[in-house]
């Protein structure tokens, strides 16, 4: 790996930095993740938790997912910004929003999740291996 991952929210509050490459790299369109971004999808990058550092004390609530698996987001108590995603049938993985790295340049999606439900309106690149839900197990 060349350099961590860094970021955090919007105040400063709640900072990361993850010592490993993602394991995972998505755009998400399931409902969920159109409420929480404000727009037609979720931009994620999933690590192990192995390597990951958070500084703050992250707000949670959890959610009952499409998979009827408990899902928690992770957001600043002060400024509200949704900063990483914990899952409880995944307890290793740690989902971070592409928008709270440092350098979001970074962020490389290599797959869709939930594509049934992608507005007209909502383009993400069309050569990226869309699933119409979830997929099993880390892409």
């Amino acid at each position: 790996m060349s350099e961590a991952y860094t970021g955090g929210c919007a105040c400063g509050a709640i900072r990361y930095e993850v010592a490993s490459e993602p394991v995972a790299t998505n755009h998400c369109h399931c409902r969920d993740c159109q409420l929480d971004s404000g727009t037609g999808h979720g931009s994620y990058l999933s690590f192990t938790r192995d390597g990951l550092t958070i500084v703050g004390s992250p707000a949670r609530w959890d959610m009952v997912a499409d998979s009827g698996g408990v899902k928690t987001r992770n957001f600043c108590p002060h400024c509200g910004l949704s900063v990483f995603l914990t899952f409880a049938d995944m307890p290793d993985i740690v989902a971070i929003r592409a928008a709270t790295l440092d350098d979001p340049s970074r962020f490389a999606p290599t797959f869709v999740t939930y594509a049934d439900r992608a507005h007209e309106w909502d383009r993400v690149d069309p050569a990226l291996t869309a699933f119409a839900k979830m997929p099993p197990g880390p892409q």
